[in-house]
């Protein structure tokens, strides 16, 4: 058995001087004291100053504004104008206004040809790649009845999948948009559309003018629909058409 053998330590000196002096053991005890009252008050004060917020809060009048039919609101029973809810009340008014006066313009026919072009764009022109996503958008352009008439027609027909299979390539072409006086907000546009498909490893392609009539309808104008109109109607004429599956294609050098 192995035993440690400890070393007496050798102290000089009195007894007493080996310990820590009183005074500096009760000054931190002390310093803790101070300290955790100094935070008490602190808290304190917050607390009642909350309180007294509150208790203000709570028995101030309640704000009333009123807003009339034209959109103006106005503080029941302000006194100056230097009151906030007074200045509130302007804010909403002038927003109020404001909202109402763009809301009740009515869409001008630049806006009118501007939402045709966009929605021939996406409905008449894909790719296989693209030809889902130019369809949503197009669906999103038109009327909730509109929109479900040609769902149905898509997926009866199975449009997309003809098109990613035979790898069908739309390219259409706006020659011109006429307005027409049969009814409000109706359009006459002629276009010319290319189809490029391939069969049996030859190019067929498509060449069909046509004439297209559309009705927009006006909606009420948001964020996602600045303009206000809506496809409502959509039909499609074929005048000229004509098909070039020959074995030479055209190229820039013939030119």
């Amino acid at each position: 058995m192995i035993r440690m053998k400890t070393e007496p330590i050798s102290r000089t000196g009195p007894e007493i001087t080996w310990f820590t002096k009183y005074y500096e053991h009760d000054g931190m005890l002390r310093a803790y004291a101070n300290r955790a009252m100094f935070l008490a008050i602190l808290f304190g004060v917050i607390s009642l100053g909350s309180l007294g917020f509150a208790i203000y809060v709570r028995i101030q009048p309640p704000t009333i504004i009123r807003v009339d039919k034209d959109g103006n609101a106005m503080v029941v029973g302000a006194s100056s104008g230097r009151d906030p809810a007074a200045k509130l009340a302007g804010l909403l008014s002038a927003e109020a206004a404001e909202s109402a006066a763009s809301n009740s313009a009515a869409p001008t026919d630049l806006e009118g040809r501007a939402v045709l072009r966009r929605f021939l764009q996406h409905y008449l022109s894909y790719t296989p790649d693209s030809a889902t996503r130019n369809l949503a958008e197009s669906l999103n352009m038109m009327t909730a009845n509109m929109r479900k008439l040609t769902m149905d027609k898509l997926r009866d027909y199975d449009t997309v999948g003809k098109i990613q299979q035979d790898q069908i390539i739309s390219d259409f072409r706006i020659r011109s948009i006429e307005r027409s006086k049969d009814a409000p907000w109706s359009y006459v546009v002629f276009g010319v559309k290319e189809v490029h498909r391939i069969k049996n490893g030859t190019e067929v392609t498509d060449r069909i003018i046509g004439q297209y009539n559309l009705r927009l309808a006006e909606e009420r104008r948001t964020e996602l629909n600045p303009s206000g109109l809506l496809v409502a109607d959509y039909s499609e004429q074929q005048m000229v058409g004509d098909r070039d599956n020959s074995l030479l294609q055209r190229s820039d050098l013939d030119k």
